[in-house]
Formats: structure tokens, C-alpha cells, sequence
């Protein structure tokens, strides 16, 4: 059993920090690694398609086999060759998607949360048939959060909440997103119809929004810029899972870090696969 894909959030994690021209030569020397060991490459990101393409164009990053974006409710195809890949929306995902919102889509939620003081509708873009978005105040983004799962709860929609404060504009973020779907679930019914198992994938991650994909049981990378208690928890987990050689935490930040977990597997995987 061979590693067959590399996972990886962008913002913190493959972007290279700074510019720094270390990082940058990180960033080639990952594309060699992923052609050497013919590996797939999967974007798993906040990020809406429009967002990640222009990333791509700024930061130089590789093209992407697949594009997993909107917090885990898009999930795309590239469908033609570098330099410039033509995407396609994976439609089997978004009916699946479909009949887990069942009755309740998302121009419903937008109506009932339209005429609340805390929410500010985010621009159309970020929006999507499966992720709804608000701007709210960061400073009270507990209590908003507290309200708006109450007033799902009031209404029996099959929707959850994810919550952050954007770490640019220090904006307060609410997302709504059909109960359970996150990046891992998407990375999970995406290795599923690539008959995968966790441990031929590798994710690569830095925050909160990334714990659950990097406990699911793939190999995971937290690089080094990571929050301290993401990788505690990571490891925690890993660690009362029992398995083996499944969580590498880098020294290096972000880009450098995505290099160093990635020659750690494609190096020990022959010993590993032997535990």
C-alpha cells in the first residue's frame, strides 16, 4: 500500500509565508516529490473557487488534481492539462449534498436570518447552494453563534455552524453549512469513489478548521506555524487511536513544513507499512 495523495490547506499551510524564498523553492521541490511518487493533488480549503484561482495565479502554486473549497462544499475536477486547468464541479457531490439540506435550501435560511442586526450578508461570491455566510462582529461572535444555533434548532434546519474570526480583517465569520459536511467529510466522499484508504492520504493543515480532517485518520502534517493546541489535539487523538506514524508536527512553517511531512512519509512508508 503506497501513498496516493496529498491533501492540503492553502492559507497558513501551502502558500509560501511572506514570500520567503525558501519557501518558494519549498513549494518546487513539492511538485518534484508529487511527480516522483505520482501523487494526486487536492486543494482543501475556506476559500471560494474564484478565491483559489487567483491564490494560484499569485502564489505560483501548483495545479491541483482536485479542488476541495467552501469550507467542504464544492469539490472540483481539473479536467484538462497545465498551465491552465479547466475545473469541473464534481454534480454526483452536490446531489449528495442536495438531499442532506432535503426541503430546506439555502435561499430559506438567508430569508429567516435577513432582518438580523448581527448578520451581514457576505458578498455573492462567497456564497454558494450549500454555504451560507455572514459577517458578524468579532467581539461577539459567541453569543451570535449561540443565536443563530438556536434559531436552526427553532426551525429543525438540517444546517450546522462553523464560526472563526478571519485572520486578515479580524472580521467575525459565520458559515452554515448542512449538518456534518466540513473538509474532512468532503475529503472522506472523495476517497471513498477513489477506493482510498485514510492512510494513502496525506493532510497537511495549520488551524482549527483543519483538526478534523487531521484527525481522520490520514497521515497528517501540522506545520509549524500551527496554533499550539491544534497540534496537541492532533496528537492527542493520534495517540488514542493508536495508530502509527499518522501525525508528523514540522518545525517549519507553512510551505517548508507541507516539504518536510511530505519526504517524512514518502521516506519512512516502507518501515510504516510494516507496524
Amino acid at each position: 500500500m503506497n501513498i496516493k495523495a496529498l491533501a492540503t490547506d492553502l492559507d497558513g499551510t501551502l502558500i509560501p509565508l511572506d514570500a520567503d524564498p525558501q519557501q518558494q523553492q519549498a513549494l518546487r521541490k513539492i511538485e518534484a516529490v508529487l511527480a516522483e511518487h505520482n501523487l494526486s493533488l487536492l486543494f482543501v480549503t475556506g476559500r471560494h473557487f474564484a478565491s483559489v484561482q487567483q491564490a494560484m495565479q499569485q502564489h505560483q502554486l501548483p495545479q491541483p488534481d482536485w479542488v476541495i473549497c467552501d469550507v467542504g462544499t464544492t469539490i472540483l475536477q481539473r479536467r484538462t492539462a497545465e498551465p491552465v486547468g479547466l475545473f469541473q464541479i464534481a454534480d454526483e457531490y452536490a446531489d449528495h449534498l442536495q438531499k442532506l439540506v432535503g426541503d430546506c435550501p439555502a435561499d430559506v435560511l438567508i430569508q429567516n436570518f435577513a432582518a438580523t442586526p448581527a448578520l451581514r450578508l457576505q458578498e455573492s461570491e462567497k456564497q454558494g447552494a450549500y454555504k451560507v455566510s455572514f459577517y458578524t462582529a468579532a467581539e461577539s461572535l459567541k453569543s451570535v453563534t449561540a443565536d443563530v444555533q438556536q434559531t436552526l434548532q427553532t426551525m429543525a434546519a438540517p444546517w450546522s455552524i462553523i464560526s472563526s474570526v478571519d485572520p486578515f480583517n479580524g472580521d467575525g465569520l459565520i458559515d452554515l453549512l448542512p449538518t456534518g459536511v466540513s473538509k474532512a467529510y468532503a475529503v472522506n466522499w472523495w476517497a471513498d469513489r477513489q477506493q482510498l484508504q485514510p492512510e494513502q492520504i496525506v493532510f497537511a493543515g495549520d488551524s482549527g478548521n483543519d483538526t478534523a480532517a487531521l484527525t481522520a485518520g490520514y497521515r497528517a502534517i501540522v506545520v509549524g506555524n500551527a496554533a499550539t493546541n491544534v497540534a496537541e489535539t492532533v496528537a492527542k487523538v493520534h495517540q488514542a487511536s493508536g495508530w502509527k506514524d499518522r501525525f508528523f508536527h514540522s518545525r517549519h512553517y507553512a510551505t517548508s513544513g507541507v516539504l518536510d511531512g511530505l519526504l517524512h512519509y514518502c521516506e519512512v512508508w516502507p518501515q510504516s507499512d510494516q507496524l
